[in-house]
């Protein structure tokens, strides 16, 4: 007996067929996936300049603008030392263009504020005053007290001043020294910044010093001349004969009627005697070459000061 082949549905099998009946291929494992590196951290010098970064900056500036001055400053010449050539030049070059005040201004810029016209004033029925006699005077103390000549005011009926702000006051002698022609006046009225003359000792007088003298001659002024000490230790008598005077000086400034009890000044403006009287031989009472001054020693005794 034959046994029957066993035979399968189709001869060979479709390729998708045999595809399917194939095992897939292994695809390889995927990657983990890749984490970003954490940042580094800043380092000391990063944080230090972010931290001062406009200090910083303000600073570099100024170090540039410093480098900039100094090699521009070295770059000029060192200026050039001055020689004594240098110097007289410029007080030449002064002396041709500008005027300086002379001593004797000098003087009487620091005395002015002291010097007084004393008036001899008489007084009608109806309060009038008249000014009928004019000398001079100086303030010696800031409080009013002003030297001058007694035959200034000897016989007055009333004295005024005049202090050199253009103030009018009365004033009443205080004290008098007949035997170097002298009196004391007390102003009723003074300035606020009255000025006091500074006295000097004569000690040192010589004859050929230089002298001003400063005063109202014929009620003009007050009027300046100027001189020098033409000798010491004088005696002068009056026109009149009445009086000698002894232990004066002698000088050569002009002098007029009216100067008299003004003071008599070196160049630096420092009193060394009262204005007395001149040497007057002719009847036209002016002035010729010779004055004479009492030394401010014995003017300051009139006062009862000794400065010196």
């Amino acid at each position: 007996m034959r046994s029957s082949a066993l035979y399968s549905s189709s001869r060979r099998r479709t390729a998708s067929a045999a595809a399917a009946a194939r095992p897939a291929p292994l695809e390889p494992p995927a990657a983990p996936p890749v984490e970003a590196a954490a940042p580094k951290p800043p380092g000391r010098l990063h944080r230090f300049g972010a931290r001062y970064e406009r200090p910083l900056l303000v600073a570099f500036g100024c170090t540039l603008a410093l480098a900039a001055m100094l090699i521009h400053g070295g770059a000029q010449k060192p200026p050039r030392a001055l020689t004594q050539e240098d110097i007289d030049a410029a007080v030449m070059h002064t002396f041709e263009n500008k005027t300086l005040p002379s001593q004797s201004a000098r003087a009487y810029e620091k005395l002015r504020g002291s010097i007084v016209r004393v008036r001899d004033l008489s007084v009608a029925d109806d309060n009038t005053e008249t000014e009928t006699g004019v000398g001079t005077g100086v303030v010696i103390v800031d409080k009013g007290v002003i030297l001058t000549n007694l035959h200034v005011v000897l016989g007055a009926k009333k004295v005024g001043v005049v202090f050199a702000d253009g103030l009018e006051s009365e004033a009443q002698v205080i004290s008098v020294q007949p035997e170097n022609d002298l009196a004391v006046l007390q102003a009723k009225t003074i300035p606020d910044d009255l000025q006091a003359a500074t006295m000097r000792s004569t000690s040192d007088l010589l004859p050929g010093d230089r002298v001003i003298a400063v005063g109202f001659p014929f009620g003009i002024g007050p009027s300046v001349s100027d001189g020098v000490v033409s000798g010491l230790r004088r005696e002068y008598r009056s026109p009149e004969g009445k009086r000698v005077l002894t232990n004066l000086i002698q000088f050569d400034a002009a002098a007029n009627p009216g100067n008299s009890g003004g003071p008599l000044a070196t160049m630096d403006g420092e009193v060394v005697g009262i204005v007395t009287g001149i040497l007057n031989p002719t009847s036209q009472r002016v002035f010729i070459g010779i004055g004479f001054a009492v030394p401010i020693e014995n003017a300051a005794s009139a006062v009862g000061l000794s400065p010196f």
